[in-house]
């Protein structure tokens, strides 16, 4: 499996994804109704697609805490 290039239109988006309303809720809580919406969808938003194409996870999973 080869890496995919990460372009900067990939970063702008992944960047849309990061401060999307919807997506940060899904993030925070890891459950209801948005989390379900986002789960469902990311597949099919390029917002989500360039997010774990740039972060290498999906929308909807928690952002790991810094050590």
């Amino acid at each position: 499996m080869t890496n995919p290039q990460i372009t900067e239109m990939d970063q702008r988006l992944a960047r849309i994804s990061e401060n999307c309303p919807v997506c940060r809720h899904a993030r925070k809580k890891q459950r209801g109704l948005l989390f379900l919406l986002v789960k469902t969808f990311e597949n099919y938003c390029p917002n989500c697609r360039a997010y774990e194409k740039v972060y290498g996870r999906k929308s909807h999973d928690p952002v790991p805490e810094p050590d």
